[in-house]
């Protein structure tokens, strides 16, 4: 055997184990059952994560239809003008608190009410020029209130402070 006929024989072999190899890719990668059996896994796990989501947000879920139902006998006592001012006033602070109270359920409090500016917890959304050079970074009012969960601020509390200007 020469040379030329071994060079033959081996680029014969090779060709022939790139087929063998393309024939077993295929075959593995087009078995039905092998395709069977991630789809059913694939199911399995979208059917467990469902019901995961559903159980870990089943809790708030269940809050929120409480509220909601308060909120559906305020607005029927508001339409039947059952209530005089002051209980209107009462009724409202009452879903306030209920609100307050679905979020203390999930460890979301209020921000700390504090008399100076703190980058970590406002946000300064208006400037009012003061002329006191003590009360410069005093919050002079509150227009949304901010919020934390576990010591982590979810939403600043948005404010409008004061800023000492001199006089001018």
């Amino acid at each position: 055997m020469t040379d030329s006929d071994s060079n033959d024989s081996i680029r014969q072999l090779t060709r022939e184990i790139g087929e063998l190899k393309r024939t077993v890719a295929d075959r593995l990668s087009n078995d039905p059952v092998r395709e069977k059996a991630f789809d059913q896994l694939y199911e399995e796990l979208r059917q467990y994560k469902e019901e995961f989501l559903f159980q870990a947000e089943k809790p708030l879920l269940l809050d929120l239809l409480l509220f909601y139902d308060s909120l559906q006998w305020f607005q029927e006592s508001l339409v039947k003008q059952e209530m005089s001012a002051d209980v209107v006033a009462d009724s409202f602070q009452y879903l306030v608190d209920e609100f307050l109270e679905v979020l203390y359920r999930r460890d979301v409090l209020p921000v700390e009410r504090v008399a100076r500016f703190d980058r970590k917890v406002h946000k300064a959304v208006k400037v009012t020029p003061t002329v006191e050079p003590d009360a410069d970074y005093h919050i002079d009012q509150v227009l949304k209130r901010g919020f934390k969960r576990n010591d982590k601020t979810l939403r600043p509390e948005e404010v409008v402070i004061l800023r000492y200007r001199g006089s001018e």
